[in-house]
C-alpha cells in the first residue's frame, strides 16, 4: 500500500499531500531524501531506501517539474514492490501542473483528481498481471521440450535447439570437442580429452582440433625471434663497456650528504635537542593552510573561450550553422533528455580524463539531466553552455561540505570541557599518515594549541621510531608502547595521559590496512569504538582513480558492519595526500567527497611541514570543466 504522496516546491513548501493516506511515517524518510540525494546530486537515481530507527524501510520515489519547480514524492514499504508508482507520479505531475498557480498555497480540489488517478494505476497494473503469467508460462515450456534432449550425444536435434537457445546464427555449434557459443556444451567421446586439454584455443576455433604444424611453425617463429634480440644485445653489450664503469662511478652515499640528511644523529650524540628544533621550525616557516589561494581571471576566460570552442563543433556538424543560430535566438521550448544527451557524454568523457570514477560521473551526468529535463532553453544561449553551468553548480554543491568542521573551535569547546581533542588517522598503506599527522601537527602548533602523538601502529617495522623522529624535531610529546600491542589500548592510555598532562590535541597514527582485509579493520573498529574520537581523517592518494570509490565504501561499510555500538562512527572527513603530484588530475577529491559525503578537510602538497592546505572548491570545479 501506497504510504504517503508529497507534493513540494524546491523551496521546500508543501503545496499538497495525500489525507486519504494519511499513514505516520517512521522516521523521517522526506528529510533524509532531501539531505542525502537531491543536494547531494543523487537526484538522477531511480529510487532511494530509508530504513527507519523502528525496523520500518520505506522506498522513495520521485519525479521533477523542472520548469516549475516542483518535486513529486511517493513513499511506500520496501517489502510492498508496488509497480503502478512510477505512472501514478506521470500521471500526478501532468495533472497538477495543469492547475499549479505560484500563488496559491492550497490545493484541496486535487483530491478527488488523486483519487481517479491511482484507480486508473492500479487498473493498469492488474491487466499487466493477468496478461505476463500466460507469457512466461509458454516460455518455460519452450525451454523445457529443449532441454529435454539436450545432451543425448550431440545428435542434429541437439545442434539445431542450441542455435535456437542461443539466438545466434549457430556458428558456436561447429565445434565438435566441447564448446560453443551459447549455453549449451556438447562433449564428443572421441574428442573429450582433447576439448579439456586445449582449452581456450579449441573454443575459438571453427575447424575441430588444433593443428600441430601451425604450432610448430609459430614455436620456430618465436626461436628466431629471440635468437636475433639476443644478437642485439650480445652487440649492445660489446660496444658500451665505458657506460658500466660510470654507471659504477656514481657516489649515493657521499659523506657531507649524509651530515646533512641525517636529524637523528647530531641530536643523540650532542643531546642539543632544543636547538636543532628551533632552527628546522624557522626554516619552515608558515603553514600553507593559513594563506588564501588567489585565481587569476585571465584563465577563467581562456576556459570559457575554449569551451564555447569545442561545444561550437558538434552542433555545426549536426544542426548546420542556419538552424543552430536560430536556435539560440529563438529559445527552445522545453529541453528534452535527447537534446542533453551529446553535451552530457562530452561532459562525461572529461570528468574520466580528470580521474573521476567512472560510476560516478555517470551519475552526475544523470543526476544534472534529471534537473534540466523539461527546462526552457533561455534565447542566445546554447544546450551546451547550459549543461556545463548546472553541472558547475552540482560540483560546486557536492564539494562544499554539509556541515562545518572547525577543527580549531572544537579544540577550544573541549578544552573548556577539560578532555583532549582526539583526531584518528585511518587509511590504508604507503598513503602518508604519519608525515601528514606531523603536517596538522605542525599547523595546530603555529596556533598555540598543544600536541601529544599517539604511536598507535604497532604493526609496521619502523613506524614508532618515524613519528618518534617527527616528535623529536616539532618538539612535542609522543606516547609509545612499542610493537605487539593492542593499538586501542594504547590509544585509550594516551588520550588517559594526555588529559593528565594538559595536552588539548591527541593525533592517532594507526597502520595502514587494505579495505578488505577484515582482522585489521576489525581491530580499527575496536580502536574508534573504545576511544570514541572527535574525528576519524580518512588519508587518501590524489592519484586514485576508481579505488577511491571502493576504498572509502568499504572502509565506511567495514566500519559500520564491525562496531559494537547501534550508532556507529564513520569517517568525518578527508586529507588529500600528494596533491602536488597529479597536475589537473584533481578528480579523487570528486570521488571520495561523493561517495562519502564527507569533506576535504586538508591537502598535502608537499614533503615539508609547511605544505598542508585547504582544498580550493572552485579551483578544483574549474580543473574538472577545463
Amino acid at each position: 500500500m501506497l504510504e504517503q504522496l508529497l507534493i513540494f516546491t524546491r523551496g521546500g513548501l508543501i503545496l499538497w499531500t495525500c489525507k486519504e493516506l494519511g499513514n505516520a511515517l517512521k522516521g523521517s524518510p522526506i528529510d533524509t531524501l532531501i539531505r542525502s540525494c537531491l543536494l547531494e546530486e543523487r537526484s538522477g537515481a531511480a529510487s532511494y531506501n530509508y530504513d527507519a530507527p523502528g525496523a520500518a524501510s520505506y522506498t522513495l520515489k520521485w519525479t521533477f517539474h523542472n520548469e516549475l519547480g516542483l518535486v513529486f514524492v511517493a513513499v511506500y514499504q520496501r517489502i510492498l514492490h508496488l509497480l503502478y508508482v512510477d505512472e501514478l507520479l506521470a500521471m500526478v505531475k501532468r495533472d497538477f501542473s495543469a492547475i499549479y498557480d505560484p500563488k496559491r498555497v492550497e490545493y484541496f480540489d486535487f483530491d478527488e483528481t488523486f483519487r481517479q488517478l491511482r484507480k486508473e494505476a492500479e487498473a493498469r497494473v492488474e491487466e499487466l498481471r493477468k496478461v505476463k503469467p500466460l507469457g512466461n508460462d509458454g516460455r518455460k515450456q519452450q525451454v523445457v521440450k529443449k532441454g529435454s534432449g539436450g545432451f543425448d550425444g550431440g545428435n542434429k536435434k541437439n545442434k539445431s535447439d542450441a542455435k535456437e537457445a542461443d539466438g545466434d546464427d549457430g556458428k558456436g555449434t561447429k565445434l565438435e570437442n566441447g564448446h560453443t557459443n551459447g549455453n549449451h556444451i556438447v562433449v564428443g567421446e572421441g574428442n573429450r580429452g582433447m576439448g579439456l586439454a586445449n582449452g581456450k584455443e579449441n573454443a575459438r576455433s571453427n575447424n575441430g582440433a588444433f593443428d600441430v604444424s601451425k604450432l610448430q611453425k609459430l614455436k620456430s617463429k618465436g626461436v628466431k625471434k629471440t635468437t636475433d634480440t639476443s644478437v642485439v644485445v650480445s652487440k649492445g653489450s660489446k660496444a658500451d663497456p665505458k657506460k658500466k664503469v660510470t654507471k659504477k662511478n656514481r657516489v649515493w652515499d657521499d659523506s657531507p650528504k649524509d651530515a646533512k640528511l641525517d636529524f637523528t644523529d647530531p641530536v643523540e650524540g650532542n643531546g642539543n635537542e632544543n636547538e636543532n628544533i628551533q632552527v628546522v621550525t624557522a626554516d619552515q616557516g608558515e603553514s600553507m593552510m593559513d594563506k588564501e589561494e588567489i585565481i587569476s581571471s585571465d584563465s577563467e576566460e581562456d576556459e570559457e573561450d575554449e569551451e564555447v570552442g569545442k561545444d561550437s563543433k558538434p552542433d555545426a556538424k549536426k544542426k548546420g550553422w542556419f538552424s543552430s543560430m536560430f536556435q539560440s535566438i529563438a529559445g527552445k521550448a522545453n529541453l528534452e533528455k535527447a537534446d542533453l544527451e551529446p553535451a552530457l557524454k562530452a561532459l562525461k568523457d572529461r570528468l574520466m580524463t580528470k580521474n573521476v570514477a567512472e560510476e560516478i560521473a555517470e551519475k552526475l551526468c544523470e543526476s544534472v539531466a534529471a534537473s534540466l529535463e523539461g527546462k526552457k532553453l533561455a534565447s542566445f544561449t546554447r544546450i551546451s553552455s547550459t549543461v556545463q553551468a548546472a553541472m558547475e553548480e552540482a560540483l560546486v554543491r557536492i564539494l562544499t561540505p554539509r556541515r562545518s568542521i572547525d577543527i580549531l573551535r572544537d579544540v577550544h569547546a573541549a578544552k573548556e570541557q577539560r578532555k583532549p581533542y582526539v583526531v584518528v588517522f585511518v587509511g590504508v598503506n604507503g598513503v602518508g599518515k604519519s608525515t601528514n599527522l606531523a603536517k596538522v601537527a605542525y599547523w595546530l602548533l603555529q596556533h598555540k594549541v598543544s600536541v601529544m602523538m599517539a604511536a598507535c601502529d604497532t604493526f609496521r617495522s619502523g613506524a614508532v621510531e618515524q613519528l618518534r623522529t617527527h616528535a623529536r624535531r616539532l618538539q612535542i610529546p609522543i606516547f609509545e608502547k612499542g610493537y605487539e600491542k593492542d593499538p586501542a589500548v594504547v590509544a585509550k592510555e594516551a588520550i588517559q595521559e594526555a588529559a593528565r598532562n594538559g595536552s588539548e590535541v591527541v593525533l592517532v597514527d594507526t597502520a595502514g590496512r587494505m579495505q578488505d582485509n577484515e582482522p585489521l579493520m576489525r581491530a580499527l573498529s575496536k580502536l574508534i569504538y573504545l576511544n570514541n574520537p572527535d574525528l576519524v581523517l580518512f588519508v587518501g592518494e590524489a592519484l586514485v582513480g576508481n579505488d577511491a570509490v571502493d576504498q572509502l565504501s568499504k572502509f565506511n561499510q567495514k566500519l559500520a558492519d564491525l562496531s559494537a555500538s547501534p550508532n556507529p562512527r564513520l569517517i568525518d572527513g578527508i586529507l588529500l595526500t600528494k596533491f602536488d603530484t597529479i597536475d589537473d588530475k584533481v578528480g579523487a577529491a570528486l570521488s571520495m567527497v561523493y561517495i562519502s559525503g564527507s569533506p576535504v578537510m586538508f591537502v598535502g602538497c608537499g614533503q615539508s611541514y609547511t605544505d598542508l592546505k585547504k582544498l580550493n572548491v572552485k579551483a578544483i570545479v574549474k580543473t574538472l570543466l577545463k
